[in-house]
């Protein structure tokens, strides 16, 4: 047998799941283990992805 694709289409309450906070500013943050370095700075840099909605910031040490 084969896979059983689903014909309803996602509500926007299961679309739309924990961005609301990302949104208004409270991502939910996650250590990236790279460690690159700054050449320009001379410093370790340090990443972090949000769990949620995929945003990316880094932060000189």
């Amino acid at each position: 047998m084969g896979d059983v694709v689903p014909f309803k289409k996602p509500s926007a309450q299961t679309r739309n799941k924990g961005k609301s906070l990302c949104r208004n500013g409270f991502h939910k943050w996650e250590l990236l283990p790279e460690r690159p370095f700054d050449v320009h700075l001379g410093k370790l840099v340090t990443a972090w992805r949000c769990v949620r909605c995929g945003a990316r910031k880094t932060e000189a040490r």
